[in-house]
């Protein structure tokens, strides 16, 4: 191991340093929740090549996304910012989760270096395949910011719609549309559909091209079929003891392993990396269609644990030892950094970056944790931060209600004083948990207590200085049109699929959460 981290140091000191470039993979699961995958104790047992994919690499116990929500969980994971930094947010209101809907007319910022881009430094191939969600106008697609091809939507796989008064989402290939979503792409009333297959092939594909050319690759693969409403082929479909979105969990981990599988066939298993993970907390919000958060607080939309801690796994043959289980507190941006770092390319030097460098941890079993914190917020607002075992709450929101015992984004929990309709301030004195101790945020830790005062002693200070330098980027997530909906994507004159553009009528997005 020694001596493989000598030459990743060496390797990091010379371009084009072949034997030490691997190619990358993030696999990036929707609305998949921490405790859907079997490895972390599901009683479904859906996942046997996940679990295996974790007994051959490393299980991540603390693993975060960077927002609870899809379109800023992802713009995080490109740029290595937090999403108030990156410009992934409104301002419409205070505390809100804001996404890009087909209304939505911003996107990922131009001046935000993706990861696409930076990796062609290190003459990397890339592709994404899935939803995109950083922007679905032609300026903010994934060939614009970076990707060398794409194959899937701008959007969600939301519908069927009418093309009237809203179009369905359209599939792409690269920079043109060559379908849509439930007319060309079907997905039936009964959730049948070929899309997870279509990735399928999409990736298996890409890998052996761009293996046979000698290039590395940087493989995003982020399929949506757990996001609802679910679908899944034949083979899967109604195979679930869990109804349909364990059918799509179902699929998705037949996927990783036939992606695995292709590199083990390939004989490139031990110079490729590669990270699976899912975007936010399960939709707890959807009962029982939804996806499961184990023993966390709530789900998605939501900065307790079950809205933002997450599946971690790392797979690297030969480079990761197999079978270890790290606490390092990681984050969906550390993939940014990381990344890089395993390219021998160098993060911007001329922004703050959020991610860090986990190859240290990755590589070598005697490097002891990295100390860094975790931050829960909600739009413009931080809500919360771990230090170590420590979470404190500044500020507490649940969801808009009126039955105080009843909420939706976390599934019959209630908690006195913890699970809240009503925006509370707790600056002054934040609600501190022992997130080790007690993952699912039940018992409050006294503010009058020895462990209290010593545990923020440690964290106020990180928090001040955290907003001391904070320079928010500028949201956009502010305004939607009805115009800037999927009307006539680029290449729709290809397939005589364009659809009359309504007058434009920007207005300031609504966002209830």
């Amino acid at each position: 191991m020694l001596i493989r981290l000598s030459c990743m140091v060496l390797c990091l000191t010379v371009s084009h340093c072949l034997v030490d470039r691997p190619n990358i993979i993030i696999m990036l699961m929707d609305d998949m929740g921490w405790g859907d995958v079997g490895i972390n104790g599901n009683w479904a047992k859906e996942t046997p090549f996940i679990d295996k994919m974790a007994a051959e690499g490393m299980l991540f116990m603390d693993f975060y996304t960077a927002n609870p929500l899809c379109s800023p969980s992802r713009a995080a994971l490109m740029t290595g910012r937090l999403p108030i930094r990156n410009g992934f947010y409104s301002t419409n209101a205070h505390a809100r989760n804001a996404f890009t809907p087909q209304t939505i007319v911003g996107g990922i910022h131009e001046y935000e270096q993706l990861l696409p881009e930076l990796l062609k430094e290190a003459d990397y191939k890339s592709k994404i395949i899935g939803k995109w969600h950083l922007g679905h106008r032609r300026q903010f697609l994934p060939c614009k910011r970076g990707f060398d091809e794409f194959f899937g939507s701008g959007n969600c796989h939301f519908g069927p719609y009418n093309d009237v008064k809203t179009p369905n989402m359209p599939v792409y290939k690269d920079d043109k549309m060559v379908g849509r979503y439930y007319t060309n792409f079907t997905i039936g009333n009964d959730g049948l559909s070929n899309v997870s297959q279509i990735f399928l092939q999409e990736g298996l594909s890409f890998i052996e091209k761009v293996h046979s050319d000698g290039n590395p690759f940087f493989l995003y693969w982020t399929p949506d079929a757990t996001h609802g409403p679910n679908y899944a082929s034949p083979m899967f479909l109604e195979k679930s003891i869990r109804g349909r979105y364990g059918d799509a969990v179902m699929e998705m981990d037949y996927c990783v392993g036939k992606i695995l599988e292709k590199l083990k066939e390939l004989g490139i298993d031990n110079n490729t990396f590669v990270f699976f993970t899912s975007d936010n907390g399960a939709a707890t919000y959807r009962g029982s269609a939804g996806g499961d958060n184990g023993p966390f607080l709530c789900g998605k939309e939501t900065t307790y644990e079950g809205g933002m801690r997450e599946p971690g796994i790392a797979w690297w043959p030969g480079s990761i030892p197999a079978g270890t289980i790290t606490h390092q507190l990681g984050n969906i941006m550390d993939l940014f950094t990381t990344s890089l770092t395993l390219a021998g390319v160098k993060p911007p030097q001329d922004r703050i970056i959020d991610g860090i460098d986990l190859s240290p941890v990755l590589l070598d079993q005697s490097v002891p944790v990295i100390d860094r914190p975790i931050w829960y917020y909600r739009g413009n607002e931080m809500m919360a931060v771990r230090v170590g075992a420590y979470k404190a709450h500044y500020w507490m929101w649940t969801q808009h209600g009126q039955n105080p015992m009843k909420f939706t984004f976390c599934r019959g929990q209630y908690i006195k004083n913890v699970t809240v309709h009503d925006q509370i301030d707790h600056t002054d004195k934040p609600i501190l948990f022992n997130v080790n101790r007690d993952p699912g945020e039940k018992y409050i830790i006294e503010n009058k207590s020895k462990e209290y005062k010593a545990a923020m002693a440690t964290i106020d200070p990180i928090v001040k200085e955290h907003k001391a330098n904070l320079v928010p980027g500028v949201p956009s997530l502010n305004y939607c049109d009805v115009a800037v909906q999927n009307w006539a994507p680029p290449g729709c004159e290809d397939l005589d699929y364009c659809l009359p553009v309504p007058d434009s009528n920007p207005k300031l997005c609504v966002w209830p959460h």
